[in-house]
């Protein structure tokens, strides 16, 4: 289910467990890379830690001549005893010197490394997670299209996994720096002054606990932000689409208001929730500094009072350390705002990719080499929500046969044609192409024998020649790398729809670029590659949905006499408006409120004087039809 608006509210239903637990799975997926990459990360926190030490060391040992070990000389990198001698303090200085350049060599590369491989294994994943999803979306049945906005869709497939990404790629180091910094900060601090070490590290499950509060209480906000954004981005690609219509009827006004309180709302929940993170990073800093505080007067009072075995160069590593030491602490709080964001997103992610479509391929689905194209329609009735656009239709249809659907708009007509290829599944009856439900067909299969021309043809930006090869895979791949059977094919189908003549005088023929949805060609030069693109793949059954509409009376009869030819030995349907279209259909089918209400030749329809008739003469008196009709 999905909200009104698009905003995909209803796919977390789908979720399992934690979706943070399915972005790690995509990561582990590179675990060699992933691995080096945390190594390398920890090597680069640990040779942070070893300058201040030097420093210590430089001040006790050097300045001092102090006899203390510390803790380099514990680890035997430094001589023991007392340093005395303006060349032993020299050949010590030395090597403390080579230990540091080394200490800063190792960190340089690890973390060229590590940030190298952590972030590549982002970049990968985000791929990963756009093909998956994308790829998820397109396999998707079409009853999710028409309950989701494609502002919504493009809100997951970009700014959710961007954001994804960004967590991989910023945080997922982050938690490796407080892990591997507070740890061996930890250590070092212990191994100097345990009590001073207990001070320092007191705010740590303080923090914890209350990053914990925060992830609760911020979670909800950040799903309602989440979902917000999906609204106004479903609001603003509606209008940019429809830009036209506005600047038609000048409501330049009306949309501004609609996309300014869209925006409000996003600002108002953005800000409550800034105030709030705001607060709780400010606590964050505060509770750090007292404990600074408190452990400057403890070090201090012990060594003033003689009771401290700390030295100079140890308080001056142990504050160094501190200060270190909450920086990372804090950012613990920063990283469990974003892992909420990232949470939010990977629900809207990972709910999407658990949406199952609702019509799919049988266990052992039916994949014949060709049908002869007998459709029928038994008992058949369909619904988009809760009132049936379909009412219990009977229909049989020989293979051959051309069938004409008249009717008022809205009477079902393009609806019913929508289940022989299975768009949707009905939800009774039985819908048959030679004698077999087509719920037994592998839904390719059945679709790769069902050919469709829509009333409005989605056309991709590219062009001419792309667009009506997209109509049969092999010619498709050929056109692609430059075939010429395949371009001559292409040919042949735009002068079955009567396309080549307009085609040639475009720019650049069939090379000529149409735009996006095909903007540069007229409605009715659309309509013509439309035809072309299904008559490519030479289907047994075809349905054209007043896919001549746009086309005027001259060439409408032109692309009918070739029409005529080409159906001759195929299963059609013909949607039309204008009667004219289907008067010599073997049959005409009359659909009003989702029932059939009449059927017969256009000769015995006329003589019922029924519905069909009525629209045939009101049409006469309109001038709608030609002085041959």
């Amino acid at each position: 289910m999905s909200d009104e608006h698009g905003g995909f509210e209803g796919v977390r239903e789908n979720l399992d467990g934690n979706p943070m637990w399915q972005l790690l799975g995509y990561a582990t997926a590179y675990w060699p890379r992933l691995s080096a990459g945390v190594a390398a990360s920890i090597l680069t926190r640990l040779a942070r830690l070893v300058p201040p030490i030097i420093v210590g060391a430089a001040i006790d040992r050097v300045i001092r001549g102090s006899a203390d070990p510390g803790l380099l000389t514990t680890l035997g990198l430094l001589p023991a005893g007392t340093i005395t001698g303006q060349a032993a303090r020299l050949a010590l200085l030395e090597r403390l010197v080579a230990i540091a350049a080394l200490a800063y060599l190792v960190r340089s590369v690890s973390r060229f490394v590590s940030r190298y491989l952590l972030q590549s294994t982002a970049q990968k994943v985000q791929r990963d997670l756009r093909n998956d999803s994308y790829d998820h979306i397109q396999r998707l049945s079409m009853d999710f299209f028409a309950d989701h906005q494609t502002g919504g869709m493009m809100s997951i497939l970009n700014s959710d996994i961007n954001r994804l990404e960004a967590f991989l790629n910023t945080e997922f180091r982050q938690f490796i720096r407080v892990v591997a910094t507070v740890g061996g900060i930890a250590a070092v601090l212990a191994y100097y002054s345990p009590k001073l070490a207990l001070i320092a590290l007191a705010p740590v499950p303080v923090i914890g606990v209350a990053s914990w509060y925060f992830l609760s209480w911020i979670e909800p906000r950040y799903k309602s932000i989440r979902e917000t954004v999906s609204r106004l981005n479903t609001r603003l690609e509606n209008n940019l689409s429809g830009a036209a219509v506005i600047k038609a009827f000048d409501r330049y006004d009306y949309e501004h208001d609609r996309v300014a309180a869209q925006s409000q709302t996003y600002h108002d929940e953005k800000v409550g929730a800034l105030r709030i993170r705001r607060g709780f990073f400010s606590a964050l800093r505060l509770v750090t500094g007292v404990v600074f505080v408190v452990a400057l007067y403890v070090a201090g009072r012990g060594i003033i009072a003689g009771t401290s075995a700390l030295t100079a160069g140890t308080v001056a590593v142990f504050f160094l350390y501190l200060r270190r030491l909450y920086s990372p602490m804090r950012r613990v709080g920063k990283s469990a705002n974003k892992y909420q964001l990232a949470k939010s997103s990977a629900e809207r992610v990972f709910g999407l990719l658990a949406q199952e479509p609702t019509v799919t391929d049988p266990e052992d689905p039916y994949v014949p080499e060709s049908v002869d194209g007998a459709v029928e329609f038994d008992g058949v009735t369909f619904a988009y929500d809760e009132e049936p656009v379909v009412r219990d239709v009977d229909l049989d249809i020989d293979a051959g046969d051309t069938v004409g659907l008249a009717g008022p708009t809205g009477a079902g007509k393009s609806t019913l044609l929508k289940l022989v290829p299975r768009f949707h599944d009905p939800d009774e009856g039985v819908v048959r192409v030679d004698g077999r439900d087509v719920r037994e067909y592998g839904l390719q299969a059945l679709r790769d024998h069902v050919g469709v021309v829509e009333q409005q043809p989605y056309l991709f930006s590219g062009t001419v020649a792309e667009n009506i090869a997209y109509g049969d895979r092999e010619v498709l791949n050929g056109e692609e790398a430059g075939d010429e059977a395949a371009r001559e094919r292409v040919r042949e189908a735009a002068r079955a729809a009567e396309a080549h003549e307009f085609i040639g005088g475009l720019p650049e023929g069939y090379d000529t670029q149409i735009g996006e949805r095909g903007i540069k060609l007229s409605g009715g030069q659309r309509q013509r590659v439309a035809i072309a693109r299904a008559l490519l793949n030479d289907p047994e059954i075809i349905v054209f949905d007043e896919a001549t509409s746009d086309v005027d009376t001259e060439t409408e009869e032109r692309i009918q006499e070739s029409l005529d030819r080409l159906v001759e030995d195929r299963t059609a349907f013909v949607i039309a408006h204008r009667l004219s279209t289907i008067r010599d259909a073997d049959r005409i089918v009359v659909m009003d409120d989702g029932e059939v209400v009449e059927r017969g030749t256009h000769d015995e329809l006329l003589a019922e004087r029924g519905d069909y008739a009525d629209l045939w003469h009101a049409q006469a008196d309109e001038g709608a039809l030609s002085a041959d009709d």
